[in-house]
């Protein structure tokens, strides 16, 4: 499971070896990437070694191997950012309310699409692959398209969101001050905080006074969705 850029820098460094048996240079990377920096750069290749999508070679320059490719890794053209790929149909979707002749078909549970997890302290590497569903029942959704991400860290443990629970989101790309949301930094990074409004910055804060809040410029930061209700297992 990869970000897009991710998959961007990956497949650069395929075609590349595919070409001529020679890697990227940093520069080259960051060129291809549109990066401001080469700690981007560096940020990525870590993200790929630790996953398993490239080694780098010891005591070579510029060495690296790609050992495989994802099993579906291009994202369509001209996507930008994350978001998460909810199934058309009813597969995440609130129905409209049954006819009052058969009141069964309401209560039924909704299959929701887990879509991986989602950093509550430092965040991690923005998540877009499904990877299973759970049933929710429509008491605890919203109208609209929803998906579900397992939290990972304590840093909302105050508004009662612990390490291990699944938290519901619902999809949308807005949100007012104290909404707790799905945050995406950069177009990389994704947490789960609680968004405030500063000015024209974008302060996203724990519940956690050991998590200090996070204050970026707005076009720094995209909503994914609000988070709407949560299940723990115990």
């Amino acid at each position: 499971m990869l970000t897009k850029k991710q998959i961007e820098l990956l497949r650069f460094i395929h075609e590349r070896l595919t070409e001529n048996g020679v890697p990227p240079s940093f520069d080259e990377m960051k060129e291809a990437l549109d990066l401001k920096s080469k700690s981007g750069i560096h940020r990525l290749i870590l993200a790929l070694e630790e996953r398993g999508f490239i080694r780098r070679l010891p005591n070579r320059a510029r060495a690296l191997e790609v050992i495989r490719l994802p099993d579906a890794h291009v994202p369509r053209p001209g996507r930008q950012r994350f978001a998460p790929s909810v199934i058309e149909g009813n597969l995440g979707k609130v129905p409209s309310p049954a006819p009052a002749a058969a009141p069964e078909i309401a209560s039924r549970n909704i299959a929701i699409p887990v879509m991986g997890r989602i950093a509550a302290g430092t965040p991690i590497s923005a998540i877009q692959s499904r990877s299973h569903t759970v049933d929710i029942s429509p008491d605890f959704l919203s109208h609209g398209e929803h998906y579900a991400l397992e939290v990972r860290g304590d840093s909302m443990i105050e508004a009662g969101i612990f390490d291990g629970d699944l938290v519901v989101i619902r999809k949308q790309e807005t949100a007012d001050t104290g909404d707790i949301v799905v945050a995406l930094i950069d177009d990389e990074e994704a947490t789960l905080k609680r968004l405030r409004r500063k000015g024209a910055s974008i302060a996203l804060e724990a519940a956690n006074p050991n998590y200090e809040t996070r204050i970026f410029g707005p076009d720094r930061v995209r909503v994914q969705g609000k988070l709407v209700s949560l299940v723990r297992r115990y």
